[in-house]
């Protein structure tokens, strides 16, 4: 399945497109290959792009005091990913969006996405509500971070996104849960016992 295909089908999930829309839609997206570590954002520049995932895997982090990194969030296939805050208000970014595999992305740039949803509304009810999801789910980790276990966070991620956890690289997903790589494999090890 080509990229264009793989955006065309997210988009049909919706029901709000015709076919020539869908097509007009897809039409705005470059087709980009990014290598493993290749980094789409990178702090103190624009985020100049938004990235549908065709393949691979991404993760957006940022760097603390100490130079500690959180991770902020990841996507695979038939994700998102950009640095919002930078993309949306066109201002310096505050977090790195990197490759954690060989990786194939469609791209839309700022100034074409504003064109594409001056264009239709319905293109612009597709982004709100790619938006809404979006916060949705922020909404739903911090709630998780705020009210759970480290091993509540680890379980609840492992039975939603069994097929993330097995490809992200231990210190990403310890990082995404607020714990050390030490103690993810401490609980990792606990529940292989348990078995």
């Amino acid at each position: 399945m080509t990229g264009a295909d793989k955006l065309k089908s997210f988009l049909e999930k919706f029901n709000l497109l015709t076919e020539a829309q869908i097509h007009e839609f897809v039409a705005s997206f470059t087709e980009v290959k990014v290598k493993k570590r290749q980094y789409l954002v990178q702090p103190n520049f624009t985020a100049k792009s938004r990235h549908f995932v065709v393949s691979g895997a991404f993760r957006s982090f940022v760097v603390g005091d100490k130079g500690t990194d959180h991770t902020i969030s990841f996507a695979i296939e038939d994700w998102w990913i950009t640095d919002y805050n930078s993309y949306i208000y066109q201002q310096p970014a505050t977090m790195f969006v990197v490759a954690l595999e060989d990786s194939i992305i469609l791209q839309i740039d700022y100034q074409q996405e504003q064109l594409l949803k001056k264009s239709n509304h319905n293109f612009e009810t597709v982004f709100r509500i790619m938006a809404e999801r979006g916060l949705a789910f922020q909404q739903r980790r911090l709630i998780s971070n705020l009210t759970q276990t480290a091993e509540e966070r680890y379980d609840h991620f492992i039975e939603k996104y069994p097929q993330v956890a097995q490809r992200l690289p231990q210190y990403a997903l310890a990082s995404f849960l607020g714990m050390t790589t030490e103690f993810l494999s401490k609980i990792r090890n606990h529940k292989v016992k348990r078995k």
